[in-house]
């Protein structure tokens, strides 16, 4: 088994995501957000939200380099309520290749969407993760989250149920 890489050790760059990186984006969300890691995961993860969150926010879709080749991603985006008086800024996606997970490449992605959020006026980040996923609830903790909040969401399958 490879040791991680740290940071320290190898050259890691933290950029906006260009349109040439949205495939190697896509593959990296393919390996992570798997059914079998979340099979409740109440979002897919798909094409069509990544060039979405590219084509509105891009500034807020950062990709992480390891000696030149991308090893992870954060996809964010902001929201201002009509008449409210704050600016969320919302992390949509954060994701890393499973082999450099313990190389700080997700706490480094984090730390420069929230530094971009907060240049953009934004007040409070909120994050949403599966209520099980204790890897990304200890992360989000070390990042400074608190409060949360359980979330229930109810599925019908319709390929099940007989009703009209």
């Amino acid at each position: 088994m490879t040791a991680p890489v740290s940071p320290a050790e190898s050259k890691l760059e933290i950029r906006e995501m260009t349109i040439d990186d949205l495939s190697e984006v896509f593959h990296i969300g393919e390996e992570v957000f798997t059914a079998e890691f979340s099979p409740t995961l109440y979002r897919t993860w798909d094409e069509y939200e990544i060039t979405t969150l590219f084509n509105s926010d891009s500034e807020l879709c950062l990709v992480a380099e390891l000696n030149e080749t991308i090893v992870g991603f954060a996809l964010g985006t902001t929201v201002e309520k009509q008449r409210g008086p704050w600016k969320y800024g919302y992390l949509v996606w954060l994701g890393v290749r499973p082999k450099v997970q313990k190389a700080h490449i997700g706490r480094e992605l984090f730390r420069e969407l929230r530094r971009r959020m907060r240049e953009q006026g934004v007040r409070m980040i909120i994050v949403d993760t599966a209520a099980d996923n204790e890897a990304a609830l200890g992360f989000f903790r070390k990042q400074g989250f608190g409060n949360p909040r359980e979330h229930v969401y109810l599925s019908l399958n319709l390929t099940r149920s007989r009703r009209k």
